[in-house]
């Protein structure tokens, strides 16, 4: 069971942190898109005001695209999305960790453990299906921010430092 919850809470790290980078990717990409869409905009009134005709009409036509783009893409509703799926899947994490490591030694009835262990799966399968995708560079981006230490608690960094290093 312990082995078990600690690959909830791994998938769960994992998920966790390609949604949040995914979410910070969709981030860049609404002020990417819907800064310059306002800049346009102003400044084709701005000339069409100026009497430039062939400025104002090209600076509209660019800002229709990209207030297109932002329509279409929803990057705001993206960065919501996989917010939202990052906060559920750190949710879940804590709570298998908290069933692997203050549950499981005191509990003595291994049917209750069991049921417990099989809602933290239930739900882990239920947030794989429901949540947004991970775009590849989100995933590489967790995976090595993961790696450097990014997602890890210091109390579980100096524990596994005291484990090593005999007293």
């Amino acid at each position: 069971m312990s082995r078990e919850a600690l690959r909830i809470e791994e998938d769960c790290t994992h998920s966790a942190k390609g949604h949040f980078e995914a979410a910070r990717i969709w981030s860049w990409c609404n002020m990417g898109l819907g800064l310059p869409a306002v800049i346009l905009a102003a400044l084709g009134g701005v000339s069409a005001l100026k009497a430039m005709p062939i400025v104002a009409g090209i600076l509209s036509i660019l800002s229709a695209a990209v207030t297109t783009a932002l329509t279409f893409l929803k990057p705001s509703d993206r960065v919501s999305g996989h917010h939202v799926a990052g906060t559920r899947f750190n949710s879940l994490k804590n709570r298998a960790r908290f069933f692997r490591e203050v549950e499981l030694p005191q509990e003595r009835d291994p049917k209750r453990l069991t049921r417990a262990l099989r809602a933290l799966v239930k739900e882990r399968d239920e947030l794989n299906q429901l949540s947004p995708e991970i775009p590849r560079t989100a995933f590489v981006w967790a995976r090595r921010g993961i790696r450097t230490g990014e997602s890890s608690y210091a109390v579980d960094r100096s524990q596994a430092a005291a484990v090593r290093e005999p007293s």
